[in-house]
C-alpha cells in the first residue's frame, strides 16, 4: 500500500515512473575476457558516449528527460556527467550538493517526498536521474568530483575516504553506474588524493567499473595503469589541433596514438577517448575564437580511434556539453541552446560508427596497418582494423588508397563503400584474397570528405 500511495503521488506531479524492468535494460557492464572491450549481460558493449557534464547544474526534470530521450533515440547508451563541478554546485530544483561547500559533508534531507519538488534534496534528485536514465537504456559514467575540489585541496587523502563512502554506498546496487574518478586534471597532482577516492569507492562497490579523466591530449595510463581500482583507460585527445599542442608527449589530432600506446601495456585494460574536440568549440578552447571543429571532425576522432582498438567513443558538442540557453553566459562562445544543438549533424552520425562495428564480430577485431600499403600521415592516414572474417578502412580525406587483400578472407573478398554520414554502403564488387587492390572513394580528395571500406569474406557455399 505504501509503495501505490508513493507511485500515485508521482503521477500526480506528473513525474514519469520507471518500469519495474528499467534497470533491466542496462545489465552490469564488465571487461571482456581477453580484456579489449566491454560486455554487458555477456554481450559485446560498444561504449557510444554524450558529454552531458553540467546535467546536475542545470536542467530540471522535464528537460533530463528531453534530453535522455533524444540521446536514446540517437544511438548514445553512455552519459558523462559531473556530480560536482565546483563546492557550490547545486540544481535549480534542490539548492546545493554540499553543506557549506565542504565535498566531506553531503547535504542530504531524510524523509522529503521525492516527488515534490522543494522537498528532495540534490542526491535525491541525482538518484531520479538515474533511474529515468537505466529507463531509457542509459549508463551514466559519473565523475564525483571535478579536478577543481583537488586543486583547491578540497578533496584530500582525509576528505576523500568520506566522500567516496557516501556515494559508494548509495549507488552499489544500481547496475547503470560507471565511476570516473579525476576530471579534466593531471594525474601526477593530488595523486594520493585521487587514489584514496577510488579505493575507498572500489572497496565498497567493487562490481562498477571505474576509469580516470584526465588533463587534456594525455591518459590515465600515463599514472593509474595498473591501480587496484582501474577497470579500463581513458584519454582526452581534446582540444587543440597539430599547430596549437605544443606538450611534450602528446599527439595532437592523432588520437589513434593514445590507443596504441595503450595496447601495448600490461596488464590489457580497453582504453577510450573520453574526450576528443567538440563538434561547435573553436580549436584550443578559449585561444582564439575560430576556427571551429566541425561534426566530420567529430567522424574522425571516432573513427580513428575505434579503429585503433577502443571499444567505442565519447562525443561532444559545446552548447550541449554546458546545457547553453539563449541570453546566458557561456564557456567557449557556445551560441546555439543546447535544445537545438542536441541536432547537430555530428551527434546524429556517431551512431553508424557503433552499428557497423556491432555487425560484424567484435570478439578478435585488432587494429592492422599493414592491410594499408604506402600508407600517409596526418589527415591522409588510412586506419584499418580487422576481424573475423571481415576488415574495415577509413580515409578522412576519401582519397584513393590500395589495400593488401590477404587477411580478409581465404578466396574471395566482397567490398563496399560506408558513408560516415548516412550510414548507407554501396556494393563496389567481389575481389580476389591474393590481390592488392587499389580503391577509390565515391567523392573526396581533401579533408572532411572521408569513407570507410568494408570488405567482407565471401564464404564457400557463396
Amino acid at each position: 500500500m505504501r509503495r501505490l500511495i508513493h507511485c500515485l503521488a508521482l503521477l500526480a506531479v506528473g513525474i514519469p515512473l520507471a518500469p519495474a524492468s528499467a534497470q533491466d535494460r542496462t545489465p552490469q557492464l564488465t571487461v571482456s575476457p581477453n580484456g579489449r572491450y566491454f560486455e554487458a549481460g555477456g554481450k559485446p558493449f560498444f561504449w557510444l558516449g554524450d558529454t552531458g557534464w553540467l546535467l546536475l547544474a542545470k536542467l530540471d526534470r522535464d528537460d533530463t528527460e528531453r534530453y535522455f530521450a533524444k540521446r536514446e533515440a540517437q544511438g548514445f547508451n553512455v552519459i558523462q556527467v559531473m556530480i560536482l563541478h565546483r563546492p557550490e554546485m547545486r540544481n535549480p530544483l534542490t539548492g546545493p550538493a554540499l553543506v557549506d561547500g565542504d565535498i566531506a559533508r553531503p547535504r542530504t534531507t531524510p524523509g522529503n517526498d521525492p516527488a515534490t519538488p522543494g522537498e528532495y534534496d540534490y542526491w535525491d534528485h541525482l538518484d531520479w536521474v538515474i533511474d529515468r536514465a537505466a529507463a531509457h537504456g542509459i549508463y551514466l559514467a559519473l565523475v564525483p568530483a571535478w579536478g577543481t575540489f583537488a586543486e583547491m585541496r578540497q578533496l584530500t587523502v582525509d576528505t576523500a575516504p568520506i566522500y567516496g563512502k557516501f556515494l559508494a554506498e548509495r549507488y552499489k546496487d544500481k547496475p547503470n553506474i560507471i565511476w570516473i574518478n579525476g576530471g579534466d586534471t593531471h594525474a601526477d597532482m593530488a595523486t594520493l588524493a585521487w587514489q584514496a577516492l577510488g579505493k575507498t569507492i572500489k572497496a565498497i562497490d567493487p562490481k562498477h567499473l571505474m576509469t580516470f579523466h584526465p588533463f587534456g591530449r594525455t591518459a590515465s595510463s600515463w599514472v593509474f595503469h595498473t591501480a587496484s581500482w582501474l577497470d579500463f583507460n581513458m584519454f582526452q585527445s581534446g582540444h587543440q589541433d597539430y599547430a596549437q599542442d605544443t606538450q611534450r608527449a602528446a599527439w595532437g589530432e592523432d588520437n589513434w596514438r593514445y590507443v596504441a600506446d595503450d595496447w601495448k601495456r600490461t596488464p590489457v585494460r580497453p582504453t577510450l577517448d573520453g574526450e576528443p574536440s567538440y563538434e561547435n568549440i573553436p580549436h584550443g578552447l578559449d585561444m582564439v575564437q575560430t576556427p571551429i571543429w566541425r561534426a566530420a571532425d567529430a567522424r574522425r576522432y571516432a573513427w580513428w580511434s575505434v579503429l585503433a582498438g577502443a571499444p567505442g567513443h565519447t562525443y561532444g558538442e559545446n552548447s550541449v556539453m554546458q546545457f547553453h540557453v539563449t541570453g546566458a553566459k557561456s564557456a567557449y562562445w557556445a551560441h546555439i541552446p543546447w535544445q537545438e544543438a542536441i541536432d547537430e549533424p555530428g551527434a546524429t552520425q556517431m551512431r553508424y560508427l557503433k552499428d557497423l562495428m556491432l555487425s560484424r564480430p567484435v570478439d578478435g577485431r585488432v587494429p592492422d596497418q599493414w592491410l594499408i600499403i604506402g600508407n600517409g600521415t596526418r589527415y591522409d592516414r588510412v586506419a584499418a582494423s580487422r576481424g573475423r572474417g571481415y576488415a574495415i578502412a577509413y580515409s578522412y580525406t576519401g582519397k584513393p588508397f590500395s589495400v593488401r587483400m590477404g587477411k580478409v578472407g581465404s578466396k574471395r573478398v566482397r567490398a563496399a563503400w560506408f558513408d560516415p554520414r548516412t550510414g548507407r554502403s554501396t556494393p563496389i564488387g567481389v575481389f580476389s584474397h591474393r590481390s592488392i587492390q587499389r580503391f577509390t572513394p565515391p567523392a573526396g580528395g581533401s579533408a572532411g570528405h572521408d569513407w570507410a571500406l568494408v570488405l567482407d569474406e565471401v564464404a564457400t557455399r557463396e
